[in-house]
């Protein structure tokens, strides 16, 4: 059974960083020494609440935000892992975010860093969802939708911000709804919040048309769709030109401090443009994940969570043997489970 946090021994804190698998000493210490100090922090407090956090920023505020702000995600991912073992009952950062009624956690950090953190809090605080008069009709829609099998997801999104809206302008309760959503239509003159209020009116007379089937059918309107695609930007498709101009400035990049860099964002280049990686999936390969006997790259849980083997014409196996081969030579770990893409900093 997990011990409850604050443990004496600290044996949380070194199976977390174990878990984490941390490529580098310079990262496990950092680790080490960021979860020590909140738990220093912790261990004067009865309860692991505000007061904590608040006490640990304190202690840290002399450090540059960008430097704090990273630390913080430290602090909510070993918090998350404590839950799971039930160490902690709950993430004082996630009873913040659901007091405040968001989703992530660096708003909470952010607004307990301010000068006034009680005022930066309340100004996070967003409408509880559904909570509008129309809330319930909405919420019972959109659960009813889901129980016949459909994925309704982008609907409730919109519902929501309709939600959100009616509950900062309380006034609006005793007007009908089409007034409702006239004033909503209001607050934006772009075409695509015009497209927004059509698709709002269409689910609208769907809920109200499901509640009372004798009413008529709503027609939609499709002229604020037509005019919202004029303004859509066209993709750019860069031309073979285009693509050898960005390659000889990868070549050339000045970097006097890690010379690999240039030949490194040179294969990246080279890869995305002739394998149709993403930019995740370029940073995520290690070096065990490419095979250049058989000429292919594996790509391990990609966007959609599966692993994909992808052969590799000729010429882009020579590069990227070159830049296995410089890699090498500037030092760069040989363990397959090393990053791919390397220098001499870490």
């Amino acid at each position: 059974m997990t011990a409850r946090w604050p443990d004496p021994d600290r044996a949380n804190i070194g199976r977390y960083v174990a878990s984490l698998d941390l490529r580098s000493m310079k990262s496990r210490t950092c680790y080490r020494q960021v979860l020590h100090g909140f738990q220093d922090v912790a261990e004067r407090y009865e309860a692991l609440g505000q007061e904590v956090l608040l006490a640990w920023l304190r202690t840290a505020i002399r450090r540059a935000a960008s430097t704090l702000l990273h630390r913080t995600r430290i602090i909510d991912r070993f918090l998350e892992r404590l839950v799971e073992l039930g160490a902690i009952e709950r993430s004082p950062v996630a009873a913040l975010r659901d007091e405040c009624n968001i989703k992530q956690c660096m708003p909470i950090w952010r607004a307990l860093a301010s000068r006034d953190p009680e005022q930066a809090l309340a100004e996070l605080r967003q409408p509880r969802p559904f909570g509008s008069v129309l809330g319930e009709m909405m919420a019972e829609h959109v659960a009813m939708m889901r129980r016949r099998g459909y994925k309704y997801t982008s609907q409730p999104l919109l519902l929501l911000r309709f939600d959100r809206f009616l509950q900062l302008h309380p006034g609006l309760e005793t007007e009908p709804l089409s007034a409702m959503i006239d004033r909503w239509a209001a607050t934006n003159g772009t075409r695509h919040h015009a497209e927004e209020c059509e698709k709002l009116k269409r689910v609208l007379a769907k809920i109200l048309r499901h509640r009372d089937p004798s009413m008529p059918e709503r027609r939609p309107d499709p002229r604020p769709r037509k005019q919202a695609a004029k303004q859509w930007r066209k993709p750019h498709i860069y031309s073979p030109a285009d693509v050898r101009r960005m390659l000889d400035v990868a070549c050339t990049y000045p970097s006097p401090r890690v010379p690999l860099r240039p030949l490194s964002m040179y294969t990246m280049l080279l890869l995305a443009y002739c394998a149709g990686l993403r930019r995740g999936e370029l940073a995520g390969l290690d070096l065990g994940d490419v095979d250049l006997q058989d000429g292919t790259i594996t790509i391990r849980q990609t966007k959609f969570f599966k692993t994909r083997i992808l052969p590799l014409p000729d010429s882009v196996v020579v590069e990227l043997r070159a830049y296995i081969d410089a890699r090498r030579r500037a030092g760069g770990s040989q363990d397959a489970r090393s990053g791919l893409f390397w220098h001499e900093r870490g």
